[in-house]
């Protein structure tokens, strides 16, 4: 029988047990459907909804919905914003884009405008003899007559130095915070300006100020200067938020943090505009407290137990300054302030209340030499190179009072500006070679900075969510950059504009563009005598730095053209062996010239020199591919 049945199943055919399978495989799955549709299956096993589970779907949907548009309408707080305002506003930086220092901007309506900080900056090495830059004021003269006020946003140099420049030529009411306006004092005192002190302006923070057609708000910041603030600053077009310079410190030296509530409460209300700061836009992550750097004086007073401690670092860094000064005490250690701008912040500070140290413990230069080595902090300026700076006189053995020795300890609490690494460099080395130890890039925490890294820009943007972005204070890379940062946290790569000082940036509820540019620029000055020194002296400088100066001086015999005595002085082009043969060179280019020079000429000395000046200057371009500063003197007999 089992033979019967193999040999039946073989002469099945092959197709047709193929579409036995399929059916029988259809089959299992019409069963397997039916009980799962019996238990109330559905698609994954699972029964099928009843009407009300559909019920509690819609309503947990309707739930989602709601908490998404609760979202959106907490990110995007614009339709707070009044579209149909008609006003604008000019926002117009003077100073401070493109650079590092230098902070300056006209926030302009069309009958009223504001002056945000008067900053200075330093010159490059080709400035010789040229100490600050501060802003050009063209643009200001234009439009003094709408200016209702200078608002400053903190005390470090790049936002006052050029206040007392400024007031030179205008004078408007200065709003500022208690130390700022202590600082600006000083300056004005310098300058002989007290007289218009009865122009500033004490302001309170969290108390909304009106001053032309602007409403402003001075919010507290963290940042390396004590009472630094942020503004908001309400006009009928809307808020603008600006930064200031800051980072956003949790754990400040004087226990007051940044207040992120104020700046989430106009958040909240709806920003037209945030301009944000932009220096350290490159950093990722968050910058270190000012409290982490307290400790590494203590570590660094504990291993030199025997030495004198000399601290050089910003003299507007209040905490870092008494952070030191309260480290050395803890140590038994007298302090000595050195440095005009260091002692008079100083002062400024314990009179005003910020900093509170006892007064017994402070010895005048003079007076170091009294005390041994581990007995005495000397806290100074310098920490930039600045040549006149104390710690370079005390580096090249120029100072009055206090001489390097090998025992002594320099802690440079200070990050070379852009532009300053070469100073800080020699003024390191001099130190050296003097036989000191310096305490600088190899302790992680000696300095801290200032300004935000990425993610307290990012946390900026989010609590103050604005419809539009412009970076400031950076150079062109840190702007980009803070741009990039802010897409990622939702604002619209078209609301967003780098600006170039002197750009007009409109602003509206609908709109933000940029306009025509206004004149910028740098004027230089001499801080010995607190003058300008005009840009043609400057350009002059930088030509005998490149290619020296010739002087000749010639007596010329008018009636038969000749050469009757001569004398020629070089500096800076020609090197003293070669002096002899230049001097020969320039009597025969003179000779020639005389040959050859018009009739009309030869009736007027000026003329002349003038003509002379032009045929040596191209000589000697095409022999040395140099445009030395050619002085000729004729006298014609």
């Amino acid at each position: 029988m089992q033979e019967e049945k193999t040999s039946q199943n073989s002469s099945i055919p092959k197709e047709n047990t193929k579409v036995q399978a399929s059916k029988s495989g259809q089959s299992t799955n019409q069963n397997r459907a039916s009980k799962n549709s019996k238990r109330g299956g559905g698609k994954y096993g699972k029964r099928a909804p009843s009407a009300q589970d559909n019920a509690l779907m819609g309503e947990l949907k309707k739930c989602f919905e709601r908490n998404e548009k609760i979202h959106k309408d907490r990110l995007n707080p614009h339709f707070k914003l009044n579209l149909d305002a008609k006003s604008k506003i000019k926002i117009i930086p003077l100073g401070g884009l493109g650079e590092i220092g230098g902070n300056i901007t006209i926030f302009e309506t069309e009958t009223s405008a504001i002056i945000v900080d008067v900053g200075m900056s330093f010159p490059t090495d080709d400035m010789h003899g040229v100490d600050i830059l501060v802003p050009d004021f063209s643009y200001i003269e234009k439009i003094k007559h709408k200016i209702a006020g200078i608002v400053i946003t903190h005390g470090h140099e790049d936002h006052i130095g050029a206040v007392p420049y400024l007031f030179k030529r205008y004078q408007f009411p200065l709003y500022a915070t208690a130390l700022a306006l202590g600082m600006i004092d000083s300056k004005f005192a310098e300058h002989k300006l007290t007289k218009f002190r009865n122009l500033f302006r004490p302001v309170d923070k969290r108390t909304i100020y009106k001053i032309g057609e602007f409403e402003v708000e001075w919010m507290h910041i963290t940042h390396s200067i004590i009472d630094s603030s942020a503004l908001a600053i309400t006009t009928e077009a809307g808020t603008i938020i600006h930064s200031g310079d800051f980072k956003i410190d949790h754990t400040p030296i004087d226990g007051y943090p940044t207040d992120i509530h104020r700046l989430a409460y106009y958040g909240e209300k709806g920003v037209l505009l945030l301009m944000s700061d932009s220096t350290n836009s490159h950093n990722p992550g968050f910058t270190k407290s000012e409290s982490t750097v307290g400790p590494t004086f203590d570590s660094l007073f504990t291993m030199n137990k025997s030495s004198r401690v000399i601290m050089s670092t910003f003299s507007s860094n209040i905490h870092r300054v008494y952070q030191a000064m309260s480290y050395g005490i803890k140590h038994g250690r007298k302090v000595c302030v050195i440095g005009r701008s260091m002692e008079k912040n100083i002062e400024n500070a314990m009179n005003l209340g910020y900093i509170k140290l006892p007064k017994n413990m402070f010895i005048e230069a003079h007076e170091v030499s009294r005390y041994n080595d581990e007995e005495v902090l000397i806290v100074t300026t310098g920490s930039q190179g600045e040549p006149m700076s104390a710690l370079f006189r005390m580096a090249t053995d120029e100072h009055r009072h206090i001489k390097l020795k090998p025992s002594d300890l320099v802690i440079l609490s200070a990050k070379a500006i852009p532009g300053n690494e070469g100073s800080v460099s020699r003024v390191i080395n001099n130190i050296l070679k003097a036989g000191a130890n310096v305490a600088y890039q190899e302790f992680s925490e000696i300095h801290v900075s200032g300004h935000a890294g990425q993610e307290e820009q990012k946390l900026m943007l989010r609590l103050v969510k604005p419809k539009f972005f412009l970076p400031v204070h950076g150079e062109y890379n840190h702007i980009r950059k803070h741009a990039q940062t802010a897409v990622k946290c939702g604002v619209l790569e078209k609301n967003i504009l780098l600006m170039n000082d002197g750009d007009i940036v409109e602003v509206t509820p609908k709109f933000m563009k940029k306009g025509k540019s206004v004149k910028t620029g740098k004027v230089y000055i001499d801080n010995q005598s607190n003058s300008n020194i005009e840009n043609d002296i400057v350009i002059d400088r930088q030509n005998l730095a490149d290619a020296g100066i010739v002087n000749i001086i010639a007596q010329i015999s008018q009636q038969d053209r000749k050469l009757i005595n001569s004398k020629v002085i070089t500096y800076g082009l020609v090197a003293n062996k070669q002096n002899k043969a230049f001097s020969k060179e320039m009597e025969d280019i003179v000779l020639h010239f005389l040959t050859h020079a018009k009739d009309s000429v030869m009736q007027n000395g000026r003329a002349i020199e003038n003509e002379l000046r032009s045929v040596i200057r191209k000589h000697i371009f095409r022999k040395t591919k140099k445009y030395p500063i050619i002085v000729p003197t004729v006298y014609m007999v």
